[in-house]
């Protein structure tokens, strides 16, 4: 399969209770009319941007009933608590806990699912 824009991001799997976010294009202007130097929107406290990608979500404790079992059988399949985010939200999140990368010359965070602070779901996307 060869990697399009269409679909460069299906190859990626976000681990645990991660989060994929793009971020959303800064202003370079402010509301008075300041131009801003690059860079000082990315320091703000607070950022945005679109979750991408979703993580499975916090993993679950399996019952180890060791009387019911014999031992050798297989465990069965890790089963996972499921994130509030989803593919499309426009995610509001704590700058501090995310981490930038760099994938097809595009920028996009990993940020926890604890540093998110709000989400803001268009339910017609």
């Amino acid at each position: 399969m060869r990697i399009s824009e269409s679909n460069k991001l299906e190859k990626i799997i976000i681990v645990g209770d991660r989060v994929l976010i793009k971020p959303k294009t800064s202003r370079e202007q402010t509301n008075s009319g300041l131009y801003l130097p690059p860079g000082v929107q990315e320091k703000e406290k607070v950022q945005e941007g679109y979750v991408m990608k979703v993580g499975p979500g916090y993993p679950m404790p399996t019952d180890y009933g060791f009387d019911d079992e014999p031992l050798g059988e297989e465990q069965e399949a890790v089963r996972y608590l499921p994130l509030q985010s989803r593919e499309g939200d426009l995610a509001i999140y704590l700058q501090r806990d995310a981490i930038e990368i760099n994938y097809m010359g595009e920028k996009y965070f990993i940020v926890p699912q604890s540093a998110v602070l709000m989400l803001v779901r268009e339910e017609d996307l």
